[in-house]
């Protein structure tokens, strides 16, 4: 089981002595989310009962290539990931350019978690068509990889092309989401599932059933990764029941449980309760398993 951290909603100031905490900690991957700005959204947010996003104007999204790049900087070991960047509401060269280099600095420890994105106002914002981000996205898919392999390729309307810099390694792709389209563009073209949710064991059952279904149906027979995070209270005798299932990786945010005598000492929102609890976590879990 390799552990995620989640480090959606820290502050931008934060992140590379984040990275460096969760490297030390023994974090497999650090991933960050993506949006491009905050409105009064018309889009109805799919992970809450109500429909509002959990956040407002003042929580800090950071560009993820941008974030990447300052903390691979300060890191040799830990890996990065978007969960997920939303391709589809960018131009192929532009998402194609950032991740090659990105992976470049990094020297290989970039994964590519992607995924077709909600928020109609971004689309609109970047001039892509919201409507068909689905069918933009299983096309962009194979041209980034071979673009990504020093490739030349051949695009309507344009010269043959290629990119520079390109990485040594092939570039991970974890698709993200659990609708059936997301399940089933994952199984076809992706090396990994990445949840998007934190799931119980019944609903991430359903969902892993779907999966599997959808890799049977492609003739995938090569490893392929499961992050998913899970409702459960950090234990290492459960990881290891959910590594039973076929579970590769989870995320963490160890801060969202810490305990009332860690939020006085520490102060809440702080990154000395962040690295305080991840080194707890370390020790109760990591170490463990």
């Amino acid at each position: 089981m390799r552990f995620w951290l989640g480090a959606s909603f820290v502050d931008t100031d934060q992140f590379t002595e984040l990275a460096r905490a969760a490297e030390r900690c023994g974090f497999d991957t650090l991933t960050l989310s993506d949006h491009l700005f905050y409105a009064d959204f018309a889009s109805p947010y799919p992970y809450s009962r109500s429909g509002r996003p959990r956040w407002d104007a003042r929580t800090h999204w950071p560009d993820p290539w941008v974030t990447i790049g300052a903390m691979a900087a300060v890191t040799t070991t830990l890996r990065f990931s978007p969960n997920v960047y939303i391709a589809p509401a960018r131009d192929l060269f532009t998402v194609a350019k950032q991740v090659s280099t990105a992976a470049v600095l990094s020297k290989d420890r970039v994964t590519f978690g992607v995924g077709v994105g909600w928020c109609k106002e971004e689309f609109v914002g970047t001039g892509q068509d919201f409507h068909t981000r689905g069918r933009r996205l299983d096309a962009m898919l194979p041209t980034l990889r071979s673009l990504w392999a020093g490739e030349t390729v051949a695009l309507d309307g344009l010269p043959e092309l290629s990119i520079s810099p390109t990485p040594a390694r092939p570039i991970p792709v974890y698709v993200g989401g659990d609708s059936d389209a997301a399940l089933r563009r994952a199984a076809r073209l992706g090396d990994g599932w990445i949840g998007n949710r934190i799931y119980t064991e019944e609903q991430l059952d359903a969902v892993l059933d779907t999966l599997r279904g959808h890799l049977d149906e492609s003739g995938r027979s090569e490893p392929f990764d499961i992050i998913a995070g899970l409702a459960v209270m950090p234990d290492a005798d459960t990881y290891r029941h959910f590594a039973a299932k076929g579970v590769t990786g989870t995320m963490a945010a160890p801060w969202w449980l810490a305990t009332p005598e860690e939020k006085a000492r520490y102060g809440e929102g702080t990154l000395d309760l962040k690295i305080a609890t991840m080194e707890r976590f370390a020790e109760e879990v990591i170490a463990k398993l």
